[in-house]
């Protein structure tokens, strides 16, 4: 199996990248991952330099993949590190007016838990926070920022068993990942999650001929729309239309469209801490098998 080392990261997302790898559609490749701090806080006095903010290991890229096409992601494992870090921060996320200061906080993982303190133990529920292929028209987007190429999403349905589907706007797609979580509630509330190293396995497939609204997320249960943008409001529209758009594209037409969207469809705020802000439209699968809709 391909692997990418740790070494291979970037902190942007662009067509100008140099791939740190390649691999045929259809191949699986292991992506080794440093935490959003670099692996830089080893113990709870530390600060990080700052060189790489929110690393992402790659680029990969892969064979065939052309601009219009969309690429597969199924996301077939993930290991995180034994440890976790948390930091508070006194001028983002939801919790300033409480904050004073930034500190830091290491947490041991251990048998598929996270130590959280002598009361309670928390079940590991791993994702990925940033995973994205490279913009189009030649952007260069930060890794902490998410956009339509996907990048810092920290959509928590994001996981183990899933299956998310990004544009191709430049030769060989160029998908990098970064930014786990042993752990993480939706909204990221304060600023961060369970950040931790890890190994990420997946599968990579060029899908030509195919509309997605990409990103999109299989989820198991439900397909999730995903969309960030200066406000929730803003994204909560995107999201929306953009599986409805979907649904449009599939033969239903746009009144009834409309009108199930606003039965069975569940808005959700994956981050409110981001340059952009994060909402996915999630939609039961049931829906689509209702209607003869497959997912490619």
């Amino acid at each position: 199996m391909l692997e990418i080392t740790r070494e291979h990261v970037v902190c942007s997302l662009s067509a100008a990248h140099t791939p740190a790898a390649r691999c045929r559609s259809g191949e699986t490749v292991l992506f080794h991952t440093r935490d959003c701090y670099n692996d830089e806080i080893q113990k709870e006095t530390d600060s990080p330099a700052g060189e790489f903010a929110n690393p992402a290991t790659g680029p990969l890229f892969v064979e065939g993949a052309d601009p219009g096409d969309v690429l597969k992601v199924e996301i077939l494992k993930i290991e995180v590190g034994e440890t976790g870090v948390m930091r508070t921060s006194p001028s983002h996320g939801a919790y300033q007016h409480a904050v004073k200061e930034r500190a830091a906080r290491i947490f041991p993982i251990e048998n598929g838990v996270i130590l959280f303190d002598d009361c309670l133990h928390i079940p590991v529920n791993a994702m990925i926070g940033v995973i994205g292929t490279a913009p189009a028209n030649g952007e260069e987007i930060s890794t902490e920022t998410p956009r339509e190429h996907g990048g810092n999403m920290d959509c928590r349905l994001i996981t183990q068993g899933t299956t998310l589907y990004l544009p191709v706007n430049t030769p060989g797609a160029l998908l990098a990942i970064g930014d786990l979580h042993a752990a993480m509630g939706d909204g990221e509330t304060m600023i961060c999650g369970m950040e931790c190293r890890g190994r990420v396995t997946v599968r990579v497939t060029v899908l030509k001929g195919v509309r997605m609204p990409t990103p999109c997320l299989d989820a198991g249960p439900c397909l999730c729309t995903i969309q960030s943008a200066a406000t929730l409001d803003e994204a909560s529209v995107l999201a929306s239309r953009a599986m409805h758009g979907f649904l449009t594209e599939h033969g239903l037409d746009a009144q009834k469209a409309a009108m199930l969207l606003s039965l069975q469809g569940n808005l959700v705020v994956c981050q409110i801490v981001d340059p952009l802000l994060t909402v996915r439209m999630e939609l039961p699968k049931t829906i689509l098998d209702a209607y003869g809709v497959k997912l490619p």
